[in-house]
């Protein structure tokens, strides 16, 4: 189980940090956070602003308008208790480089396991691209109609497996997308796949 990413008390500060220099919006913050961790974590709105409301009742930010957004702005007393706690800054962004380490091997762990499972759909969809074309070719020798409609049955269930592989895979990197855990590499080892694969049924010709 993954522990939590920030130590009890260290996303507050963490976020008198971010305000240190520059207003943001709560949206602004969530992503200053997710771009600090590379993409590997990104904290929710249920996360985030009820802090700031807890830092906004202790007076350390106050709320500013935006034109139809509000800005937090961190106050002379937000700055205070930086400089009193500045020691314990370091600390925390060494939390949040080891935090980063671990969520990414997390990722790369998940990321790993999908392209097995991939890989072995591709090759499951190759064989049976494979033995569709060989059952068809099969049944093309009897006689020429029966080639014909043979290679129109092969292809028409081609096309229907093909289909349904490509909905299957399609929401299948929808999902590791949407959970963050579609690489580039990953995206190259599928490119690479789906051309072995098709190089293969071409070669059954």
């Amino acid at each position: 189980m993954t522990p939590p990413v920030f130590a009890h008390g260290h996303l507050r500060l963490y976020l008198l940090s971010l305000l240190e220099h520059d207003s943001m919006h709560g949206y602004e913050l969530i992503q200053a956070i997710e771009d600090n961790f590379g993409g590997t974590y990104t904290p929710s709105a249920g996360t985030i602003y009820p802090r700031l409301a807890k830092l906004e009742e202790e007076g350390l930010v106050t709320k500013a308008p935006d034109g139809r957004k509000t800005v937090y702005v961190i106050t002379d007393a937000g700055r205070a208790e930086l400089d009193v706690r500045r020691h314990e800054l370091d600390e925390i962004e060494n939390d949040v480089t080891n935090s980063v380490r671990q969520l990414a091997d997390e990722v790369r762990s998940s990321v790993n396991e999908a392209m097995k499972s991939l890989r072995a759909d591709l090759a499951a969809a190759a064989r049976e691209v494979r033995d569709e074309s060989r059952h068809a070719a099969r049944e093309a020798r009897s006689s020429r109609k029966e080639e014909h409609l043979g290679s129109r049955s092969a292809l028409r269930d081609a096309e229907i497996a093909l289909d349904s592989f490509r909905h299957d895979l399609r929401a299948d990197l929808r999902g590791l997308a949407a959970r963050g855990k579609l690489t580039p590499d990953a995206v190259t080892d599928l490119t690479q796949e789906l051309h072995r694969v098709r190089a293969r049924f071409t070669s059954i010709a």
